[in-house]
């Protein structure tokens, strides 16, 4: 496949959006905004545009070097041939007509004038000198770059402390390129020293689901080699031959894509580490199951690859797979487990591993992989493993909503040697993702892990393209830990989606912002939803309430425009095709919404005019709206959710329409549309378990991370108990997948005396919205079940009352 002319190598002019990003003359948040550009410097000089990674460090130098219709490329037989053929490609991109490659020694004389750029190891002669005082790093895949212009013509040099170094130089120099008038380039004067923080860089297919396809995997190499990332470990869980039929070896037509991939990760300077995971039938002690994993290996060796991994993740060590094992190791527990793992490890690495060459020291996952507690397993790991093998740690959960420098320092310490991390974002196979894109930042990872690890790998989602976003900041934070940031890096990565357009960047942020919930496997998200979104509506309720009702209106429609125009400019041709296949249900969703909240804000104004007529229109559009939106679904699914509901800024933007619809209904009522939930009491017929962290208070708590969840049985319920009184407008229950086939909901003035007034049978488990008559007051709000979806009970995130108080 070709790459794309138009990526963050022509985006120099787009990053004029780093300070001054619009959304129809509305500025985007400074959650959204990039560094600015370092400022041009004397005559000659241009501002310098952002690089990604960020370089350790980046000065100016002089001059810009002028690209010249004919530009002369130095490289030697020291050159990396990955790097001089993307160095010529950029070249040929970016103004010249004419590209000549020669040899060290011979640039011809009539060469004066010409721009000619030196590509090669850093110690060669030619290259020394056109570096000059620029340091070089002594850093594994190091490298220097200088840009300078003078009397003999404009030059550039590009120095690597390895083939990688080189690649990476080349990298660098694809985004410096900016327009030096209308129709010409140029490079500003810069020097660069720069090197990788962490070895290992890159990602770890490792989700359960539909894997990716062989293209999309190819493509993803190239993306990799983008944003200088090494490393891509492959351990799909649902690709049998990894796991459950590990012994057998691959079909023919599946071990010549596995050849071609190993042959496209190589030509990025990417390690195609291969990962089979026989912990679920391997009889440990048995010699032929050993020799089954190592010709398994042997095949991919054959192949190219160079790099390794052994998972033994999400298999029991209560247990053994054969009896040989028992007699061998003990009876089956911590410390027998361990023992055993170790005894298989040791072997692959000192039999396999250090006997064929080139190839890099044995991966390993734990099964102990998520936690900081040092038991017999870990003990035995750390004492007894071969010093060589890299140990694989998630964080301190599954889903780590941080990691900072002392969890790294201690579990170092737990397995003898600095871990590897597999990060588990923006994967989005478990059942809290279920319906949703992770188009947040990477973030909440701490400045100087790099001294406590080997390395982080981030675990991306069944959709690949949508998951560059997030691996953009991996490889962004890896490099350079100490200068990353989150809210620089994410308008970067969307620039890169955007090939550099401007108005496409806008969309994908606005896209972004109401994906940007990130869930973990506990109670509090790690990343909020829609931020920027749920800021402005704070502001509009704020000044609202305030009796600035027409300049609420008037600041929050642009956005709301935007909302609804970013999905057509998205799929208008600049972004990248797999990201709009990727995310196309979303895209469906998020247009019907955006539309809905503009014909809401309508309405609002409609009404604030004195037309009531022209508002109830304007609000029974939106409501159809925000109906077909709930019909969406992510259809055929790439994930194991099914045929779910996208969920487009949920908890915001739908509550944003409720909340306004409440108070169309209630027109001048005091306190029309307060979710009067938060300031009630809640109670419920069961508790599953009699677990506290499923207790009845947090369904009204206002926090969407926590939840209640009943007993096994269909007749249970939840209610709340208003502070006072109410006419109630309008109930919403954001479900959790354990969610009602069908369920009443019910008002009481008393609590002895109920009125089912809305019966639901709703089709999946999400937000359901249902409308009441406010006729009457009431002080209690009930969901009674009627059928469970599940074998489990009924668990719902929040249980949200609006309405306004009777008195």
């Amino acid at each position: 496949m070709g790459r794309r002319a138009n990526t963050l190598a022509a985006a120099g002019v787009c990053f004029a959006l780093a300070s001054a990003m619009t959304v129809q003359a509305v500025p985007v948040a400074a959650s959204a905004q990039a560094a600015p550009p370092t400022a041009a410097g004397a005559p000659g000089t241009s501002a310098v545009p952002p690089v990604s990674p960020t370089p350790q460090s980046l000065t100016r130098a002089g001059r810009d070097a002028a690209v010249t219709g004919r530009v002369l490329v130095v490289a030697g037989e020291d050159t990396d041939a990955a790097a001089r053929s993307r160095l010529v490609e950029e070249l040929k991109a970016h103004g010249a007509d004419r590209v000549d490659v020669v040899g060290p020694g011979k640039v011809p004389a009539a060469a004066a004038g010409l721009l000619t750029v030196r590509l090669g190891g850093a110690t060669r002669p030619d290259v020394a000198a056109g570096l000059g005082d620029t340091a070089v790093p002594d850093h594994a895949e190091g490298y220097a770059l200088r840009v300078s212009a003078d009397p003999q013509g404009p030059r550039i040099t590009l120095g690597g402390k390895d083939a990688a170094g080189q690649f990476y130089a080349v990298q660098t120099l694809r985004q410096l390129f900016v327009h030096a008038d209308p129709d010409g380039w140029s490079v500003p004067g810069v020097e660069i020293s720069d090197f990788p923080s962490m070895p290992l860089r890159g990602t770890i297919e490792g989700f359960y689901g539909q894997p990716w396809t062989h293209a999309e995997r190819l493509d993803q190499m190239d993306f990799y080699g983008d944003v200088k990332a090494n490393t891509y470990v492959y351990a799909p869980k649902d690709d049998p031959y990894h796991r459950g039929k590990w012994r057998e070896p691959y079909p023919a037509d599946k071990l010549a894509e596995l050849g071609e991939l190993v042959r496209r990760a190589t030509a990025n300077h990417v390690r195609f580490t291969f990962a089979v995971s026989p912990g679920e039938s391997i009889c440990y002690s048995d010699p032929a199951d050993r020799e089954a994993l190592k010709a398994k290996l042997r095949a991919l060796y054959d192949l190219g690859t160079r790099a390794f991994s052994i998972p033994l993740d999400d298999i029991s060590y209560t247990r053994w797979n054969c009896e040989g094992d028992r007699a061998a190791f003990g009876a089956p527990g911590r410390e027998a487990a361990a023992r055993a793992q170790v005894d298989l490890l040791n072997d692959v690495q000192r039999t396999f591993v250090a006997t064929h060459e080139g190839t890099r020291p044995l991966q390993m996952v734990p099964t102990e992989y998520g936690d900081l507690t040092d038991t017999a397993y870990k003990r035995t790991m750390r004492d007894t493993l071969d010093p060589a093998v890299v140990v694989m740690w998630t964080g301190t959960d599954v889903v780590p909503p941080r990691i900072t420098n002392a969890e790294a320092g201690q579990v170092s310490e737990l397995f003898g040697r600095k871990v590897f991390v597999w990060d588990n974002y923006p994967v989005n196979d478990f059942g809290n993702t279920s319906g949703r894109l992770l188009l947040a930042p990477y973030d909440k990872r701490e400045a100087g892990l790099s001294a406590h690890l080997s390395g982080i790998v981030a675990n991306p989602m069944n959709q690949p393209y949508a998951s560059k976003v997030a691996v953009f900041g991996t490889a962004d934070f890896t490099w350079n830990d100490a200068a990353y940031d989150a809210r620089a890096n994410w308008p970067r990565a969307m620039a890169y989606l955007a090939g550099g357009d401007r108005e496409a960047t806008d969309a994908l942020l606005v896209f972004g912002d109401l994906e940007h919930l990130a869930p973990t496997f506990g109670a509090t998200p790690w990343q909020p939803q829609a931020p920027e979104l749920a800021a402005r509506v704070e502001r509009f309720w704020t000044a609202w309430d305030a009796g600035d009702r027409a300049g609420a209106l008037k600041d929050l429609r642009p956005y709301a425009t935007a909302v609804e125009g970013a999905p057509a400019t998205i799929r208008a041709g600049a972004v990248e095709k797999g990201f709009t296949a990727d995310a196309g249900p979303w895209l469906d969703a998020t247009e019907l919404w955006g539309r809905a909240m503009v014909r809401m804000l309508d309405a609002l104004a409609a009404r604030q005019s004195g037309d009531a007529e022209t508002a109830a229109r304007l609000l029974a559009e939106s409501d159809d709206l925000q109906r077909r939106a709930r019909a969406v679904r992510v259809d055929p699914p790439r994930n194991t959710w099914g045929s779910v509901q996208p969920k487009v800024g949920d908890g915001v933007l739908d509550s944003f329409l409720v909340q306004a619809g409440v108070r169309l209904q209630l027109w001048d009522t005091a306190g029309g549309g307060e979710n009067l939930a938060l300031k009630g009491t809640a109670s419920a017929s069961s508790v599953e378990q009699n677990l506290d962290r499923l207790a009845p208070r947090y369904v009204n708590d206002g926090l969407m991370g926590t939840r209640w969840a009943s007993g096994y049985s269909d007749d249970e319920w939840v209610q709340i108990e208003l502070a006072a009184p109410a006419r109630v407008a309008a109930v919403t229950l954001a479900w959790e997948s354990a969610c009602a086939k069908q369920y009443t909901v019910q008002t009481s003035p008393d609590g002895v005396a109920w009125t089912t007034v809305s019966t639901q049978r709703p089709e999946t488990c999400g937000n359901d919205v249902v409308r009441l008559p406010a006729a009457e007051a009431v002080r209690y709000v009930r969901m009674q079940g009627v059928e469970r979806r599940t074998t489990w009970g009924y668990s719902i995130h929040e249980l949200a009352v609006y309405g306004a108080p009777a008195s």
